[in-house]
């Protein structure tokens, strides 16, 4: 049963991570994601249901279009694939419906943002919104018994995302945003109420550590990148999220009064 339930919870993923792209691809465009048949973004041909299996028409087709032979973006597999596996872990870590369908939903928010941060350097407003209402849910209501539980967030609880979203509001301003963007403050202000002070320091500490490791990489083996190149930060946080979130990483688990 338990193996069932894995499997449907990736399968249910890719679902998901389907209308995530299509959402990805139309948002700010002006085009509803409820907005007819999906089209093919060559040649406009309509698609049909055997076009659109998420993973495996893309594989069966070998990442070209049925009708045109138009190369399909990269995008759709990877972000199917990464729903997926979100799901699945989500489902390990949360296994009752009511926890599964928060964190779920907490999950699919930030692989929108990261992905659409990695698009266009940006984090919609939209986006940050949902998920600042999720991590102030997630203040007062707890769904890890199965119900739902409601009780008064402690001190710590409630300071963690101002005291984690403040060195990234600073550097925004004293930078007008040219090291560090404006949307990565709010992110990073809703994870901290999401994962707490010490968990949210932990995952803010990797968050850096694996940006500028990976920023000096691409500065080294990537022509034309320099110190002053433009890398989205947003991504960096929701992996040292994940990192802490689903691994239980957490380096300042000796400090009692801030469990």
């Amino acid at each position: 049963m338990m193996f069932l339930l894995q499997i449907a919870a990736l399968l249910f993923g890719t679902i998901v991570g389907s209308f995530l792209n299509a959402l990805l691809f139309r948002f700010n465009t002006g085009r509803s994601v409820a907005e007819g048949r999906s089209k093919c973004m060559h040649c406009a041909h309509t698609l049909f249901a055997f076009d659109l299996v998420p993973v495996f028409s893309y594989i069966l087709l070998r990442g070209r279009c049925r009708y045109c032979g138009a190369k399909i973006s990269i995008q759709y597999p990877l972000v199917e694939v990464a729903a997926a596996l979100l799901s699945l872990l989500v489902y390990l870590e949360h296994p009752t419906l009511l926890a599964y369908g928060f964190w779920f939903l907490v999950w699919m928010v930030l692989l929108f943002i990261v992905v659409y941060d990695l698009r266009h350097t940006v984090i919609p407003w939209s986006a940050s919104g949902i998920l600042l209402v999720l991590s102030l849910v997630s203040l007062v209501v707890s769904f890890d018994t199965g119900e739902v539980f409601m009780f008064v967030p402690d001190v710590w609880s409630l300071l963690a995302g101002p005291i984690l979203a403040l060195p990234l509001i600073l550097l925004s301003a004293f930078s007008r945003g040219r090291l560090m963007g404006w949307g990565d403050g709010p992110l990073e202000l809703s994870l901290g109420w999401l994962l707490g002070l010490t968990l949210g320091g932990t995952a803010l500490m990797l968050s850096f550590w694996i940006g500028a490791s990976l920023g000096i990489l691409l500065i080294v083996f990537k022509k034309g990148l320099t110190m002053k190149s433009e890398l989205p930060f947003a991504p960096f946080l929701v992996v040292g999220a994940l990192i802490v979130h689903f691994f239980h990483v957490d380096f300042f688990y000796t400090l009692p009064f801030l469990w």
